[in-house]
């Protein structure tokens, strides 16, 4: 598959991958894929419409009935095909990505890489989806529990991971035995179409995985969630439009799982070892330029160890190398748009206002592209925004801390429960605050906590359900009890 086409045209008829063709929009309408590092057009997409979206329904629920018949065996090979292909292709895959989301290319690599093993690991998993069978324990009949693929998945994923969340809910749905219909960012939607090209070249059915870019997210999953042909519905985005979702899903009760937004802590005790902190902080903050939920969003400091930890990360995270993400060396690329810059300079200026000083700065790059310097801000109080705020950018607001018990309330005082990092010499220590930390995850020691083999996800109003891991194909079974009785 020649994935640098992509990017000028998807097989030359069209941008809606329906049924295993390249379609055009129903109604013809197309909008713009931006470059943010020049912040000029990369290309015009067919935008789906609601006809579109109906259709696409009745294709997946055909591709569903076919694709549940499957052998587990033989889904779990298409989904190792995958796999493979993801590797042989990473090199243009990580350009398209970097293309249309602007991260440096290291870190659209290390995605493809991390995309790819959804894929793997899944494909390990859809062996292994077992039934039940006991004896009742008042005797006379048996119990046999059955594992059964739900139905129609409709999904609607984000810019910031354009592959990475693509697979990490098309691969368990696919193992599970689900049909796809699903629904890119409008930012970035090239990845998602070329991911698609690449599992029917790995043997994927005609119909099972469907792809419709469109800038009226409205117009495709309203109705999907108005359809009793969606069964599981899932989503990664913003707790706003998490909560619109929802209310829309009730209405026919469908199965959803939300990861939601984060407003991660990072906390730094006065026995850690700031090096190793520091270089934690590098991973969980500037990965993809923090436009990650996971990503550290306030830096809680022991009073004891704040002067040293803020002077290494403010060195470290001004040293970065900004520019347009696919020159040589660049480990920080512009911001996805306008919008997202003018809002992280608002929570720095907001900041200062209240008392808050900039500790480092990086340079921005001369010419155009949605850029913001990596900062580092010191001394930053609780009432200040960006405490209060999911970040989505290269800015790291530090504050101090003594007491265990002040830290641990001021830490939870947020809606979110996403992530959190814990850097601590005692493992006893360590471990008392993670658990004590209101969030679905946490680096003990370690800056980097995503894995295709553990369940991601969040409480509280970061989200329902998890994603990844053993956990994460239950959300495309349903159970099913069947009371069997024969004669002895």
């Amino acid at each position: 598959m020649d994935i640098d086409a992509i990017a000028k045209t998807a097989a030359g008829e069209g941008d809606l991958f329906v049924g295993g063709h390249w379609r055009s929009a129903a109604g013809g309408r197309t909008f713009p894929v931006f470059d943010p590092a020049t912040t000029e057009p990369v290309r015009e997409v067919s935008a789906a419409s609601a006809e579109d979206a109906w259709a696409a329904l009745g294709v997946a629920q055909d591709g569903f009935e076919r694709w549940r018949e499957v052998a587990p065996r033989r889904r779990s090979e298409v989904l190792h095909a995958a796999f493979a292909a993801m590797h042989e292709h990473a090199p243009a895959l990580a350009r398209l990505i970097t293309l249309e989301n602007g991260k440096a290319y290291r870190d659209a690599l290390a995605e493809v890489s991390y995309a790819a093993e959804f894929f793997r690991w899944f494909a390990e998993e859809a062996v292994r989806i077992g039934s039940g069978f006991a004896d009742a324990p008042g005797g006379g009949f048996r119990h046999v529990v059955r594992k059964q693929a739900a139905g129609v998945a409709a999904f609607v994923t984000p810019w910031n991971f354009p592959a990475a969340m693509a697979t990490r809910k098309i691969a368990p749905a696919l193992a599970a035995g689900c049909s796809v219909v699903l629904k890119p960012a409008p930012e970035t939607p090239l990845t998602a179409l070329a991911i698609a090209g690449l599992l029917a070249e790995a043997g994927l059915p005609a119909g099972v995985c469907n792809v419709l870019p469109t800038d009226r997210a409205a117009d495709v999953a309203g109705v999907w969630l108005r359809d009793e042909r969606v069964r599981k519905f899932s989503f990664t985005g913003s707790t706003a439009t998490g909560r619109v979702l929802l209310r829309q899903a009730a209405d026919n009760i469908v199965n959803v799982t939300m990861e939601l937004g984060g407003n991660a802590p990072f906390i730094v005790c006065a026995d850690a070892d700031v090096d190793a902190a520091v270089r934690g902080a590098m991973d969980a903050k500037m990965r993809g330029g923090g436009e990650v939920c996971i990503a550290a969003n306030r830096f809680y400091v022991h009073a004891d160890v704040a002067e040293e930890f803020t002077a290494k990360l403010g060195e470290a995270m001004a040293a970065v190398p900004i520019g347009p993400g696919l020159d040589d060396g660049v480990g920080l690329g512009p911001m996805i748009n306008q919008d997202a810059v003018d809002k992280i300079a608002g929570l720095v200026a907001d900041a200062v206002a209240r008392g808050a000083t900039i500790a480092a700065q990086g340079p921005r790059p001369d010419g155009p592209g949605w850029y913001h310097p990596a900062t580092v801000l010191a001394g930053v109080p609780d009432d200040a925004e960006i405490m209060r705020t999911e970040v989505f950018g290269p800015v790291a607001p530090i504050t101090t801390f003594t007491g265990e018990a002040g830290l641990l309330a001021r830490a939870n005082d947020t809606v979110h429960g996403l992530a959190a990092y814990v850097y601590s010499a005692d493992l006893g220590r360590a471990l008392r605050i993670a658990d004590r930390l209101e969030t679905g995850m946490v680096g003990v020691n370690r800056g980097l906590i995503s894995d295709p083999a553990a369940p991601f996800g969040g409480v509280k109003q970061s989200g329902l359900g998890r994603e990844g891991g053993r956990e994460g194909i239950d959300a495309f079974l349903e159970t099913r009890y069947l009371a069997v009785d024969w004669p002895a």
